[in-house]
Parts: C-alpha cells; structure tokens; sequence
C-alpha cells in the first residue's frame, strides 16, 4: 500500500506540476505530503503560484483560481488512472472567457480515452462539445429532453450553408 500510494503521488505530482501552468499560462503548483513518515496517514497539501502571484495557501486565492488549480488537479489524477468516463458539474462556473478556452482544451485534449459528461451553463463550452442535451419545460410539470448532435449539425451547415436550414 505505501509502494502504490508513493508511486502514484509522485505521477500525480509530477503530472500536476506540468498542467498547472498550462492551465494557468505560467505560475507553478506542486503536492506536499503533510507526514512524509507515516504515508498511510499523510494528508495532501496544495502548494501552488499562479503567474503574477506570491505562493500561498489556496484558500487565498479568488474563486476562479481556486476551481483552475482543482482542475489541475483532477486532471492530473485523471491522465494517470483514466476512467471510461467522467461527470464535470458546473465546474467551469468561476472560470473568466480566457480559462473557459484553456479547461475546454484539456477536456478536449483526454476525449480520446474518456467520455466526458459537462453540466455546465457556459455558452463557449457548449460550442465546445459533440452533443448537447437540454431539458424543457414545454408545459408546466412536463419536463423534455432535447440533444443536438453537434457533429451532425456542424456537417450540414457546411453543406447547407445555414444553420436554420441544418436544424429544419
């Protein structure tokens, strides 16, 4: 157990220390175990510097950087034990336009691999997927699904030449 935690810690660790300033476009972050000695008992610390910034704790930092270095994080942890698929809710809520465009990249750049699941209300990372799926309301206490197969959409539009005529 403690081969495999320090195994992937350090893969961790090292995967995050290399995502972090992509995401952020600079700075640099890395773990810390908070007892080195007694690994089956070690918490984990978050020591990270986005560009511009002294390193501190990261409960100083805004909302946006908070969420960013999370999604460092996780993806890191993703690209080393990748799953079939992955559930993203709202994550990218805090997030300016600029690091909307950089979460969306990463996202895209694991699609490979893993199926990702986005809840999100972030119009730039609903152009970003391959389908959508909304749920209306058509008439009170009547919910319905509506998807769009963005793929399908985006192969009619460059035949059709509108987007009205791709959805009729």
């Amino acid at each position: 157990s403690r081969r495999l935690f320090k195994e992937t810690f350090d893969a961790v660790n090292e995967r995050f220390q290399l995502l972090f300033p992509k995401m952020f476009r600079g700075g640099r972050a890395h773990l810390v175990m908070t007892s080195p000695d007694d690994l089956l008992e070690t918490g984990i610390d978050i020591v990270a510097q986005p560009p511009g910034k002294k390193i501190g704790n990261i409960e100083l930092m805004s909302g946006g950087e908070k969420a960013l270095t999370a999604v460092s994080l996780i993806f890191a942890m993703f690209q080393i034990r990748p799953s079939p698929f992955c559930i993203l809710d709202e994550v990218d809520a805090p997030l300016d336009e600029a690091n909307v465009a950089r979460y969306n990249e990463a996202i895209r750049t694991m699609t490979e691999r893993s199926q990702f699941i986005l809840i999100t209300h972030i119009k730039r990372t609903m152009q970003s997927v391959d389908v959508l799926y909304g749920v209306t309301m058509p008439e009170p206490g009547i919910s319905s699904l509506t998807s769009v197969d963005l793929t399908t959409v985006d192969k009619k539009i460059a035949g059709k030449g509108s987007l009205a005529s791709a959805v009729a």
